[in-house]
């Protein structure tokens, strides 16, 4: 879709916010199309959905504790910490001028097993669900089975004969790469000209073939589907309309639930949770946030973050075109360092669903992201990658909107959680740069 210049200006003159957004000014935007839980109908997936991926999860443990060490601790379950920051909620409070009110965490995603990044939950699990469908299928187990036998040779020579593709920007290539190359798929990896050389050359070390192109995401899923359903016995993992994807994700609902409880949190409407998720295609944080709403009901209120230069779930969601524009029809140039998040177009399957569970998105600056790396660094002693902080200034940019006021939300008693996206895979040298990038920015 061509965005005309007449159509242009009428939605400039509906929301007056986009002519800011395309001034490439951060903003903050608040979704009038929020659902209550009890007016959340005919959603393509449920929390029925939910509970059947985390049952996939657990039949593949043993095969995971096998093959991936350092899931062993816990069994073959792929989760993160959850971190209280009481250091960075003092390095925030005393750089702005309004204080954090309630409870600050750090959902640690960076650290998540086998790729270092939330793209462990969805591309994982889309990966294992494929797998399971092909060798119930031929026969080779059944549900009642040790899925331990996946690491078998008979299982990886089984897969040899069938192949993986995905477009990325890097993240989701990893988890991709590495889980598909562990079982014995053939696994392609279609890279974004943003995609990070490091990224590239890890995936080919864990058995990927990588097809590097010049152009953005979106370029690089086209091509990566076309490539895909052209080969046999191929399958593509489809980052812009997939279900599994989506439906790995929202499981970290429910762990999420019992960290909290672990923690002593309580969550409800008068003790409200706040979760900050950065946003790219809007898979990831589009699957967590649907997730959160079937746990925690109205109790929960998601937020997205983008960066400036690429706010594509933004525009789509505030529009109401969702996949249909980009954000080159409204001359953004979609250039950030912001690792993943660099997409000009939203998801067509999750954009459907984040319009009702998603309260807000907020877009960010690249440089922004690089000071409060290097802060979270210094204060907490955590890594993690520019992309990963978006989501440290939500408690300070939703408290400063009429958030709270206008839906009776106490903030007072509020926890607050940024969702960590990734780094655990950052090269030292790499990450050395970016936290004396950050120290530049903040005048150190």
């Amino acid at each position: 879709m061509n965005v005309e210049q007449r159509q242009l200006k009428e939605w400039i003159s509906t929301y007056p916010l986009l002519q800011t957004i395309m001034n490439l000014k951060p903003v903050v935007w608040l979704n009038p199309k929020l659902k209550k839980m009890a007016d959340m109908n005919n959603l393509p997936v449920s929390l029925a959905d939910m509970e059947k991926a985390e049952q996939l999860w657990q039949r593949f443990a043993p095969f995971l504790a096998a093959e991936f060490p350092d899931t062993a601790e816990a069994n073959g379950i792929v989760e993160s910490p959850l971190r209280e920051i009481p250091n960075m909620k003092t390095q925030l409070n005393d750089r702005f001028t309004d204080n954090i009110e309630g409870l600050l965490f750090l959902k640690c995603d960076n650290e998540l097993p086998i790729a270092g990044s939330i793209k462990a939950r969805g591309g994982v699990y889309e990966v294992l669900h494929h797998a399971e469908k092909l060798a119930i299928d031929a026969g080779i187990i059944s549900t009642e089975q040790s899925y331990e036998q996946f690491s078998s040779e008979k299982f990886k020579g089984f897969f040899s004969q069938y192949s993986i593709g995905v477009g990325s920007t890097g993240n989701l290539g990893l988890s991709i790469g590495i889980i598909s190359a562990k079982l014995g798929f053939q696994v392609f990896v279609y890279m974004s000209a943003d995609a990070k050389q490091w990224k590239k050359e890890l995936l080919r070390e864990k058995g990927a073939t990588v097809v590097e192109f010049e152009g953005d995401f979106s370029e690089a899923i086209l091509a990566g589907r076309n490539e895909t359903v052209a080969k046999p016995n191929a399958y593509f993992v489809d980052d812009e309309k997939s279900q599994q994807l989506f439906l790995g994700y929202s499981v970290a609902a429910f762990r999420l639930k019992q960290q909290l409880n672990d923690a002593g949190v309580q969550v409800d409407a008068e003790h409200p949770l706040f979760v900050y998720l950065p946003c790219g295609v809007g898979g990831a944080p589009g699957g967590i946030a649907f997730g959160l709403k079937q746990v925690f009901g109205d109790a929960v209120h998601c937020f997205f973050v983008e960066p400036t230069h690429s706010p594509a779930v933004l525009i789509g969601l505030m529009t109401g075109e969702k996949n249909k524009v980009c954000v080159q029809d409204f001359g953004i140039d979609n250039v950030t360092e912001g690792d993943g998040l660099a997409v000009g177009r939203p998801s067509s399957f999750a954009s459907g669903i984040s319009e009702k569970t998603v309260s807000g998105i907020y877009t960010i600056e690249d440089q922004q992201l690089f000071s409060l790396l290097t802060l979270l660094a210094s204060s907490e002693g955590i890594f993690v990658e520019p992309s990963a902080t978006a989501g440290l200034l939500g408690p300070l940019k939703i408290q400063a909107s009429d958030y709270a006021q206008v839906n009776k939300v106490p903030m007072n008693t509020a926890t607050h959680i940024v969702w960590a996206t990734g780094g655990a895979l950052v090269p030292k040298e790499e990450m050395d740069g970016f936290y004396q990038r950050g120290n530049k920015n903040l005048g150190v």
